[in-house]
C-alpha cells in the first residue's frame, strides 16, 4: 500500500484524534534549527515552544483563490502558518497522554464554507467538491456545538473557510484557529486528480485538513507512522493537547494521521468520533 504526505506541503491532513506516548517529556531543539535559512529566530523558537518539529521547516507562499499568495512557513508536511498566526498561537498546560489538540479551538456555533469553483487554477475539481460534501456531511451528522454551512462559489471573502485547489502533489494543506474563527483556507493539491484517488480519498484529505483547521494535530504525532517513519512531531507539552477518552497507542484508522493510502474510507473512527464530541 503505498503512503502519500498529506499536506500539499503542509498536514492534515491533520486532524489526529488519536494517539501513543513519547519518548521524551521535553522537546529537544536541534542546533541546525537555530540558524534555519530564511527563518527569524523569533519565529523558529516560537514555533519550537508551540512543539511543532520544526526540523523541515520553511518559508513558503501559498495561493489563495484568484492566485494572491500568502507568505508564511509550512511545517510537519500540510500545516502552513503565517509569522502573526505562530506568533499569536497559545500556549498550554502540561500534558498527560497522547491524543493531540491545540489550544487554539473554535466558538460554537455554525461555520460557513465555500467550496471554489471559479473556472482558473484554483477551482475544485467534481471529486473534490464530491470529497468536500461528503466531509462535510461527515461533521454534521454528529450534532456537534459546531456545524458547516456548505456553498459552492466564487465569493469567498466573507467565508469562514474556503476549500480550494492549489498546485501540487497529492495531499492538501491547513493552519490553525485564531481567535474563535477557525482557519480559513484549505487547500487541496491538484496532486489527487490522478485516477488512483477515488471520492473517499478526497473527502479523506478534506476532512483532515478541515480538522487541522478547527484545531486537531495528527493522531500520529509522537511517530509519525503513518508515513512509515519513527519522527515525533515534537514532544508532549504545550500546544498538543491530551483529548480524554482518546487511547494512548498507534490508532491506523484515525482520519487524522499525518499521511493516507489510496484506500482510505474518507470516515472517522471512533476515537475520532470521541475526541470530535470531547471538545465540540
Amino acid at each position: 500500500m503505498k503512503k502519500f504526505k498529506n499536506l500539499a506541503l503542509l498536514t492534515v491532513m491533520a486532524m489526529g484524534l488519536t494517539l501513543t506516548s513519547c519518548s521524551k517529556d521535553t522537546a529537544t531543539v536541534d542546533e541546525e534549527q537555530d540558524t534555519a535559512i530564511g527563518i527569524p529566530q523569533e519565529i523558529l523558537q516560537k514555533a519550537q515552544s508551540l512543539h511543532f518539529n520544526t526540523f523541515d521547516m520553511q518559508p513558503t507562499s501559498m495561493e489563495k483563490p484568484g492566485g494572491k499568495l500568502e507568505e508564511g512557513y509550512m511545517m510537519e508536511g500540510d500545516i502552513f502558518m503565517t509569522a502573526d498566526q505562530i506568533m499569536n498561537m497559545q500556549l498550554g498546560g502540561d500534558i498527560t497522554s497522547k491524543q493531540y489538540r491545540t489550544n487554539n479551538l473554535v466558538n460554537d456555533g455554525v461555520i460557513t464554507i465555500i467550496g471554489y469553483t471559479g473556472n482558473d487554477s484554483n477551482g475544485l475539481t467534481q471529486k473534490m467538491r464530491t470529497g468536500l460534501q461528503w466531509a462535510v456531511n461527515n461533521y454534521n451528522r454528529l450534532n456537534l456545538d459546531i456545524s458547516f454551512q456548505l456553498t459552492y462559489g466564487t465569493n469567498w471573502q466573507d467565508k469562514d473557510m474556503v476549500v480550494f485547489q492549489v498546485q501540487g502533489g497529492a495531499g492538501g494543506s491547513a493552519g490553525f484557529p485564531s481567535g474563535g474563527a477557525p482557519n480559513q483556507f484549505v487547500r487541496i493539491n491538484s496532486g489527487l486528480n490522478s485516477s488512483i484517488y477515488d471520492n473517499d480519498v478526497h473527502e479523506h484529505v478534506i476532512g483532515h485538513e478541515i480538522g487541522h483547521s478547527i484545531g486537531f494535530r495528527h493522531s500520529d504525532y509522537f511517530s509519525r507512522q503513518s508515513c512509515g517513519q519513527n519522527t515525533n512531531e515534537g514532544s508532549a507539552g504545550v500546544g498538543a493537547i491530551h483529548i480524554p477518552g482518546t487511547p494512548t497507542g498507534w490508532d491506523p484508522t484515525s482520519l487524522m494521521n499525518a499521511c493516507f493510502s489510496t484506500n482510505e474510507n474518507g470516515e472517522f473512527n471512533g476515537n475520532d468520533i470521541t475526541a470530535l464530541r470531547f471538545l465540540y
